[in-house]
């Protein structure tokens, strides 16, 4: 192979000794023709038999040498995949044609390309260019998790689109193979006269089946033909030239027949082609849905955080502003019942704060001046006052997205077997389907129409997709439920060596409980019953947004205990409540603010 010159970052040298101990160990590396290093702009300059050393291997060397050459990781959504062989293919194009590549994971289930390129060499419009040139499509990265609400994801939206175009096409499939399929039958079961037989007959199932053919089925010929022109078979190749063979034998013999020939016999198979089509139409659209629905954790994250956010301009004036304008040294104003927009430290207000969906553990912390929020955390009792301290992308919710997301795309070290498989599983496949036809044809003597009857049966029933799609399909889905409990996965062999776990050790009960608190008994003392008491409580806490407040006004119930709100209240934020019901003055709270009321709880 030809020899490929790359220039790259390498930090960590100290002096110009350090670029020649880089630039040695570079040399030494087989497969490395000339190696220079610049000390002064921190580059590396190589020239190597690409056939011989990758570029994930100069870095190593590099590292091995106490140096470094940093990464930039790009996460690309992708579009056009029809099978695992597509991920396979757009793989091996980002590795082999865009200089500085080091590693590319492709994940046929997720729609979603991790590319890690050497600093200085690769940009994002170069990988785009190549997987488009590859025949396939990268949706347009405008924003991403710092800014990116659910409703305005432009992924979300391509498979909204690809959904509704799947639909479309199963559609229009199934409206003509109905009608085609049930003429067929009927006719070949004798249960209709010899009118069936007219040559118009076959004209009109020739009418029908070809809509189904080149609508519904013109997915599988683009992605053949982006297969082919890659050097590769995938699924699609089975598909369209198992039903191509169906349909272009069956064209013949229908304008031989309504010529008055019958040399070519007198069975056609338009509708094996259209219902082949229609039925695996089917299955590409349950998969889109399924693809869909496997990114509902991801946009329950994004919808954990609030649209807009209120600003304090100078002179105190309050305006209302989208949450992706805010930035670092805003002051925010927020509300009891509010989540917070983004993390940010107290500047004013005392207030309880629900940090469940962040550590699991469901009773409020009290916040107040010099503490830190979290964004996407809820504001329970008292209003705040927050600056904000780190926005977009930098924020503790953006950070959990992006380890979902990263868990999502990551291949699981069990679907390098599986994409071994899948690679000769098309061409093997299409060996056999000639064996088979070749055996019935010359073996066996079954004809000409049983011979080709079984060469499409094991062309279609063949289809690898469910080899392909179940190893990522199934990580997507346990990543996804796992972030929808709490439990994050760092990577895809985390989530497949999970189930070798022998003990679970939890740093505190908070995180496996039902996330909200419950009333389990009341006591009453100095002669008050259960019943008085727990009706007091919960007409002081009837109109509380605390949980605590409202596990006692949900006990009373379902307890059947009647109870009057509070005619007025007043909250001291993470302390407790004091409230008149009735005739009577209420107070409901910690032990800590009991004593400082003068009451005496023991």
């Amino acid at each position: 192979m030809p020899e490929r010159e790359l220039t790259f970052a390498v930090t960590g040298m100290t002096c110009a000794n350090c670029a020649g101990t880089v630039e040695r160990t570079l040399r030494k590396t087989p497969g490395v023709t000339e190696a220079s290093v610049n000390y002064g702009s921190e580059r590396a300059t190589v020239t190597f038999e690409s056939a011989e050393v990758t570029e994930d291997v100069l870095a190593d060397r590099i590292r091995d040498a106490g140096y470094d050459a940093p990464t930039r990781d790009f996460d690309l959504a992708v579009t056009g995949m029809t099978c695992a062989n597509c991920a396979a293919t757009i793989q091996r194009t980002l590795r082999r044609r865009v200089p500085g590549v080091t590693d590319a994971s492709v994940n046929f289930a997720s729609e979603h390309a991790r590319v890690s390129v050497l600093a200085g060499t690769a940009e994002r419009s170069d990988l785009v260019r190549e997987i488009e040139r590859a025949g396939f499509g990268v949706v347009d990265d405008a924003t991403g998790p710092g800014t990116t609400d659910a409703d305005d994801d432009p992924e979300a939206r391509a498979r909204a689109r690809e959904i509704e175009r799947q639909r479309r096409a199963f559609i229009v499939g199934l409206a003509f193979t109905i009608p085609l399929f049930a003429f067929s039958m009927a006719r070949d079961f004798g249960l209709l006269g010899a009118w069936a037989h007219a040559a118009w007959a076959n004209l009109a199932m020739w009418a029908l089946a070809t809509p189904v053919q080149f609508y519904t089925g013109w997915d599988y010929y683009v992605g053949a033909f982006k297969a082919l022109r890659n050097r590769t078979a995938n699924m699609d190749v089975l598909v369209s030239l198992g039903s191509s063979v169906a349909y272009a034998w069956s064209v013949p013999v229908t304008l031989a027949l309504a010529s008055g020939s019958t040399a070519l016999g007198e069975h056609v198979y338009f509708e094996t082609a259209a219902v082949i089509l229609t039925l695996i139409k089917l299955g590409k659209l349950l998969e889109a849905r399924a693809k869909g629905r496997s990114g509902a954790a991801l946009r329950a994250l994004l919808d954990l955080r609030p649209k807009m956010a209120r600003r304090i301009e100078e002179g105190g004036l309050e305006v209302d502003i989208p949450q992706e304008q805010v930035r670092v040294g805003d002051l925010l104003r927020i509300r009891p019942g509010e989540a917070f927009p983004t993390d940010g430290e107290v500047v004013e207000g005392r207030s309880a704060v629900d940090e469940s969906m962040l550590t699991g553990e469901s009773h409020p912390v009290e916040k107040s001046a010099g503490d830190p929020v979290t964004g996407a955390t809820l504001n329970r009792s008292g209003a705040l006052v927050v600056r904000a301290t780190r926005v977009g992308r930098d924020t503790a919710l953006a950070r959990i997205i992006d380890i979902v997301r990263e868990a999502q795309g990551s291949r699981a070290p069990i679907q390098a077997l599986v994409d071994r498989v899948a690679a000769v599983f098309v061409p093997v496949v299409l060996l056999i389907a000639l064996a088979t036809f070749g055996i019935w044809y010359w073996g066996v003597s079954a004809g000409f129409t049983d011979s080709l009857i079984r060469l499409v049966a094991v062309l279609v029933i063949a289809c690898p997709c469910a080899l392909g799609l179940a190893t990522p399909t199934a990580l997507m889905v346990g990543t996804g439920k796992g972030a929808e409990n709490g439990i994050l996965f760092r990577d895809a062999a985390a989530l497949e060596r999970a189930r070798q776990l022998e003990t679970v050790v939890l740093d505190k009960t908070g995180t496996v409980t039902r996330g909200a608190p419950t009333l389990l008994a009341v006591q009453g003392l100095d002669g008050w019953t259960e019943e008085a008491v727990l009706s007091l409580a919960a007409g002081a806490e009837a109109g509380s947004e605390h949980p605590v407040g409202e596990a006692v006004v949900r006990g009373a119930v379902e307890r059947g205990v009647a109870f009057d709100a509070a005619q007025e209240a007043e909250a001291e934020a993470g302390r407790g409540i004091l409230a008149r019901v009735g005739d009577r003055e209420v107070r409901v709270g910690s032990r800590r603010y009991l004593v400082a009321s003068g009451i005496d709880p023991t």
